[in-house]
Formats: C-alpha cells, structure tokens, sequence
C-alpha cells in the first residue's frame, strides 16, 4: 500500500481534483505502513504489561478484550450506556482517529440518491454496498460510467493457425498493446482502465457457442409458440449480441425470424457504444430491427415480461455491489458496515447491530435456502473458538465478510418481473489477489498500462475496479429459493466442451486457449 507506484498513482488521481487538494481521501492508504508500525510497538508494550500484571487483572484485561465494541465519542456518558449502537465502533487493525460524533450527525445517503451528484460526497454516511455502488455505478463519476475502456483484439484469432498457447498469449500481448497505442495517439492518459472479455478474446466462437445452447434450447422448451426473446445484461461492446444474431440469422433462419434481443445496460457510455457497434456495417445493421437497447438499471426494472425469455449475465455477477458483516465472536451476533466520509473525504468503518432490512432478509433467505450450511468467518467448532482465544490479543470481531446483498435483489427482479425466464449466467467462482474477508473482492486500478492493488474498497470512487468472487453452491440455493427454478452449474471448460466447436480454436499442439482460460469460472443455467 505505500509502494512509489501507489504513492504516484494517487498524486496523479488529485493532481486533476483542486476540491480534493486540502486533504486528499487515499493519504491513509500511502500512510497505512506507519500507523500499522505504531500499532505494534503498542501492541508489544501492551504485552508486556501483560505479563506482569496480577491474575485478577489479567482476567479483567481479557474480558474487556474480548468485548465486541469499544465506545467512543461521549466520554463518561458511553460507558454508562454501552448498548447505545450509534456510538460503537468497530477495534480495527489500523488505529482510526476517532468519529463517533461525526458517526451520529452525518445523514444516511444511498447510492440512488447521489446518481444526481456530480461531486463525490463528503460529511456523509453510507451502507457498504451504497459506497461501491456509488464507486462503480455514478452516472458522472462511477468506474464504468467515465473510466472503462473494453479491449477489442480486430480481427479474430486464428487458433489452428497458431503453434502453442503461449503463441497465442505472444499475439494477444502485441495486440493489446497495439490498442491502447492506438488510444494514447488520440487521448494519452496514464489512468486508462482496460479490461478484456472472454467474448473478445475468443470472438466469435464463444458467442457462437451461447447460440447454439440458445437455439437448442429454445427449440425444446417454447418453438413455434412462442418469439425466442433474449435479454442480456452488460453487454460490453455489444459483441455478444453480434455474434449470436449473426449465427443464427446464418444457420437457422427460421429462428432468426422469431428472435427479439433487448440489452439492459446501465452505462450511458457502453449504451451508446454498442449502438455504433450495430451500425458499423451493413451485416450489424441488418439485425437493427432485432435490437433493443435500453439504458436503466436492472434494479429500476418495473414492466412485467409474461413471455418465455432467456436472460444472459456475463461476467455481472462480479461487479454487483456487497454489504460488509463482523461477526461478534462471543456470541456470533452479525454486525452491519458503514462507510462514514468525512469533510476532507477520508473514510472510516463503523459497524452496529442494526442490520438494515436488506441485510436481515439476506440472512433469512440463505439461512432457509442453504438449511444453515454455509462458510462463515470464524471458527464454527468448539475446539476452533478456544484456539482463537488463545493468540496474544485476540480480536473481539471475526474477519469481514462481504454478501451479495444486490445479487439477491436481481433474483427477486427475476422472480417478480421475469417470471417465465430462463437464466444464463458465468463469474467466477475465486479471484486471485483479493482482499481481506469472505467472499472478499479483488480492489484495483490500472497506472501506466501496470496493475496497482489495493487493500480496501475504500478507496477514491471511479478510479477502482471492485469485483468480488460468487459462491455458486450459495447463490445458486438462493436463486432457486427465490424464484422456484431448477438450475445447473458446470465449469466454464465443461459448459465449453458441450457447446462449442472446439476445433475452431484448438492450436496446432492440441492447447485449446478456450478450454483452459477462465478455469476460476462457473456456468449456472435454468433447466
């Protein structure tokens, strides 16, 4: 975290924001290095006193270590009230300055009440997965309203003709860079973030594979008795749609003649990306009358769809925003996170009791949905608990654990406004490199052409990617749980192996990039 790379990176990012120049929001994360050196000469000294100390008041000491809370804010008064929430906050790893007053007097925001804001905010607070939809979604500062830029490779990769994969890697890389040459010639930035889809890179034969489950399955369900409407969610560049228009308006135009494709986009910029996309040539033009593009939120969704659909979600799943949870490690109690901004826009968790109605129903529907089997941040066996206590100054708060609060609210979407839809979706299933916690995801930016992590999603809203991993064997018991369908999950390579050609992209060693990239990817669909 206080790398040169982050230090620069972070100088670049305000050099550009004179409102953020007083006290600029990251300055924590290039100091985290010093405060988290201070807190352990503390932590040593804390010891030592330890160790001296008489039996009576090695109890007493224990037992307050072991208090879930540490009341701050209001003196004499808190610790005479200490059930009062608004005033808890959470014993971090780094020692926060301390904002309990300022905890009880900023408003609660939400992240569709800032989509009209065009300055991020200050003096405010927020629930975990209002920030990172804020920080991801905000039509005029979120990440992939202003700063996503999807890589396209031009023309498709001629796999047969291609050695080995590392043949393939070798071109992919010179590509890559060819493109973002391409973009510093018209507009140089060292902030761009660019990011590939499985779509782009195995163009269009992954498209094409979508296509064939399409029409196979849509032939054994609902044809001729009813249109095959498509909708599909992120679209990207539109590059997905293309490809399963043009395979079948070219292989069975019967079908053709019955399909309907609506994408759902919520970025106004990628909305109008893929329209030039449809229009770019007379082949793309020809599906003009199949398309739909419609410009909202999934979650803003109101007009029920009574006909048989199928709904696509590629690579979605990563990006809905989470709500962060502790649990108390005593009694296991969950504790809900809010992200408090202040004046000079820093960041400071703080956890309560208090779960927020989306939260509680989220623990309710897993809860019933899984039968109560499901990972938990803290040792569940006896033996685990007593060995946890017996580390030097055990914590009185499990590790966080971030849940899919928002992916329950597009299955109830599914469930209420989709109710004859079949689902196709794939994420994946483990990221590398992500951060702390359960379920934690991966925080990054891109700084001249480099990978710069994180530590936290905390961080500068718009400038990160935050993209957490899905646990299929959860999600897929609360999407049955929610709109009573049945599902499968398959690897992405086994999903592959059903539906695409793999001869198509099989190298001349026998390597199949199709096959062996995105193995950290699951497959769920409707059956």
């Amino acid at each position: 975290m206080d790398s040169p790379a982050v230090t620069q990176l972070f100088r670049q990012l305000f050099r550009h924001h004179p409102a953020c120049q007083s006290r600029r929001n990251l300055a924590t994360l290039v100091t985290a290095l010093r405060d988290v050196r201070r807190q352990r000469l503390q932590a040593q000294e804390l010891q030592q006193d330890y160790q001296h100390h008489r039996p009576q008041q090695q109890q007493q000491q224990q037992q307050q270590q072991r208090r879930g809370y540490v009341a701050r804010g209001r003196g004499g008064e808190s610790s005479k009230n200490p059930h009062n929430e608004s005033n808890w906050q959470q014993r971090s790893e780094v020692f926060q300055q301390d904002m309990s007053k300022e905890f009880e007097t900023y408003p609660l925001v939400t992240a569709d009440e800032l989509r009209s804001r065009k300055e991020r905010p200050r003096r405010v607070k927020m629930l975990m997965r209002d920030f990172v939809e804020d920080s991801l979604y905000n039509p005029n500062y979120g990440y992939f309203s202003k700063q996503v830029v999807i890589f396209s490779p031009g023309e498709p990769f001629n796999f047969p003709a291609l050695h080995d994969e590392l043949d393939f890697q070798t071109l992919l890389s010179k590509r890559y860079v060819e493109f973002e040459d391409a973009l510093d010639a018209v507009s140089p930035t060292d902030t761009r973030q660019l990011w590939y889809t499985p779509t782009e890179l195995f163009r269009p034969y992954y498209g094409e594979a979508i296509a064939r489950y399409l029409i196979a399955n849509y032939k054994l369900t609902t044809y001729p008795y009813h249109d095959l409407i498509i909708f599909e969610m992120g679209a990207g560049r539109g590059t997905l749609m293309l490809n399963i228009l043009d395979y079948i308006r070219d292989v069975d135009p019967a079908v053709y003649t019955r399909t309907k494709y609506k994408i759902i986009e919520i970025s106004t910029q990628l909305a109008t990306i893929q329209n030039n996309h449809l229009l770019k040539n007379s082949a793309a033009r020809g599906h003009a009358q199949k398309v739909e593009i419609i410009n909202q939120s999934i979650f803003d969704w109101k007009i029920k769809v009574p006909s048989p659909c199928f709904f696509l979600a590629f690579e979605v799943f990563d990006n809905f925003a989470h709500d962060v949870v502790r649990y108390d490690m005593t009694t296991e109690a969950p504790l809900q996170g809010t992200v408090l901004i202040d004046e000079q826009g820093d960041y400071y968790e703080f956890y309560g009791r208090n779960l927020d109605p989306v939260t509680s129903r989220f623990f309710r529907v897993r809860d019933a949905a899984t039968n109560g089997r499901y990972k938990v941040p803290y040792p569940s066996t006896r033996f685990g608990k007593w060995l946890s206590q017996q580390r030097p100054l055990p914590g009185n708060l499990s590790e966080q654990e971030y849940i899919p609060t928002r992916l329950m609210q597009f299955f109830d979407v599914l469930g209420k406004y989709f109710p004859a839809h079949r689902l196709l979706t794939s994420d994946f299933h483990w990221l590398p490199g992500a951060i702390k916690g359960l379920n934690a995801p991966i925080v990054q930016t891109r700084y001249q052409r480099r990978p710069v992590p994180v530590s936290t999603p905390l961080v500068h809203q718009g400038y990160f990617d935050i993209m957490f991993p899905t646990d299929f064997q959860t999600s897929e018991a609360m999407y049955q749980a929610i709109t009573g369908k049945l599902t499968r999950t398959l690897s992405h390579e086994e999903f592959m192996r059903r539906w695409a050609y793999l001869e198509e992209t099989e190298t001349k060693s026998g390597e199949n990039p199709l096959l062996t990239w995105y193995k950290n990817a699951t497959v769920m669909f409707t059956v």
